[in-house]
């Protein structure tokens, strides 16, 4: 049986081709994702700073999809074009882009000028919190490291007020029987016969409060503390004037940082953008507020507020909590970003905070009190090393603030 040449070479460049298809298809979807702990952190970094405020490493929607194993249902390749441009691969007409675009609302997701690195950290995280598998202990369990259930904490508290209670209770019964004892003596003595009348008028004695008061002794105790209290109060006044610790005004819309930053965990830095890279962390604008209101919510009476603001182009009139004097100058990137100083340090849970008050004092010792304290960042930050070199000449402890100047008159008003 004879073969023919030409035919052969066809089918074997059919085969060439329809062998590179499925190798590249397949190279596509298995497509390695990094397991180092170094790339899953730089991910975990990016994830928590650009996508929490809309995902989560869970089935859970927030905003958009839940993303656990997204990993395994999309290629690499296609999810690097969706994260850095969704719109442009939603116009290309692919029927999966277009699928989750149309079930989530044809919300808009925002572009990221990532490189493909970055990309792949932040599958790297997805694909590591996705393959972590926590078994919630039981409501009900006792606690095996030796801690207390957290159910048990109001019982605790109802035991300890039990016991107080009882405490006084008891002392309570004491001075009762001691006075009944008095009491009883008291008359026991006075009928007696073997008494004698001077030790009568001892049992009988009476005390003299008015002459207690009106002792020397006395005013002069009563006129110290006096003076000390009306001085300990005119201190505290003189001290606390222009501190506003624990100060938490209405807002205009009842934002909740707990909701946002605590049970969404959105970064600090998505709304106040200027917190890295100014010297004011700024506040977030309407627009911020709408990459989300635009479809979340959008019946809530406070969300409406929004509305209104974006109609009448008035913007929202938020009440300021943290207000430094004029003569003090605080730069928030050189803490932040240069100091690497976290949110909380200075402005305390705020994750936790309902509606967000002043946590610390912000007082000029504060501030001097932290510098001595704080130790400088100099990790990757080769401004430093010629400093930090001549300090370990001298010092066995670690470079502080006050060490680069950080006690000058000038480095805070200039």
């Amino acid at each position: 049986m004879s073969v023919n040449l030409k035919v052969l070479t066809k089918l074997s460049a059919k085969f060439a081709v329809i062998s590179c298809l499925l190798f590249s298809t397949f190279a596509a979807y298995s497509q390695a994702i990094p397991t180092e702990e170094a790339v899953i952190t730089a991910g975990k970094a990016l994830f928590e700073n650009n996508c929490t405020q809309c995902h989560k490493v869970t089935d859970e929607v927030v905003v958009g999809p839940g993303l656990k194993g997204v990993h395994v249902r999309r290629p690499m390749p296609w999810l690097i074009k969706w994260i850095r441009n969704s719109t442009l691969l939603i116009n290309s007409g692919d029927a999966y882009a277009n699928e989750i675009y149309n079930k989530f609302g044809k919300t808009q997701m925002q572009s990221f000028d990532f490189k493909d690195a970055e990309i792949v950290s932040i599958v790297a995280y997805i694909k590591s919190e996705s393959e972590k598998v926590v078994a919630a202990p039981a409501a009900s369990a006792a606690p095996t490291d030796g801690g207390t259930a957290t159910a048990a904490q109001p019982q605790d508290t109802t035991s300890m007020n039990l016991i107080l209670v009882l405490f006084v209770a008891i002392l309570a019964i004491i001075l009762i029987v001691l006075v009944l004892i008095i009491s009883i003596l008291t008359k026991y003595l006075n009928n007696s016969t073997s008494l004698s009348d001077i030790d009568k008028e001892v049992v009988n004695t009476k005390y003299d409060f008015a002459a207690v008061y009106n002792s020397k002794a006395f005013k002069g105790i009563a006129t110290f503390v006096f003076v000390l209290v009306v001085g300990k109060a005119c201190i505290d006044g003189m001290v606390g004037i222009g501190v506003s610790q624990g100060y938490a005004p209405t807002q205009p819309i009842a934002f909740s940082h707990k909701l946002h930053a605590g049970e969404y965990k959105i970064n600090c830095n998505y709304c106040h953008t200027g917190v890295y890279k100014s010297k004011s962390a700024s506040i977030p604008s309407t627009n911020i507020c709408m990459n989300c209101h635009n479809a979340i919510k959008q019946e809530s009476p406070e969300i409406q507020k929004l509305y209104k603001a974006i109609s009448t182009g008035r913007p929202i009139e938020w009440v300021r909590v943290h207000n430094l004097p004029d003569l003090a100058n605080f730069n928030h990137a050189t803490h932040a970003k240069v100091g690497g100083i976290e949110c909380k340090q200075c402005h305390g849970p705020v994750e936790q905070m309902e509606v967000v008050q002043q946590y610390s004092s912000l007082t000029m010792g504060w501030c001097i009190n932290c510098h001595r304290e704080t130790a400088v960042n100099g990790k990757d930050n080769h401004y430093y090393d010629a400093l930090m070199a001549a300090h370990a000449k001298n010092s066995k402890e670690p470079m502080k603030v006050k060490d680069i100047g950080g006690l000058e008159c000038s480095k805070c008003h200039y």
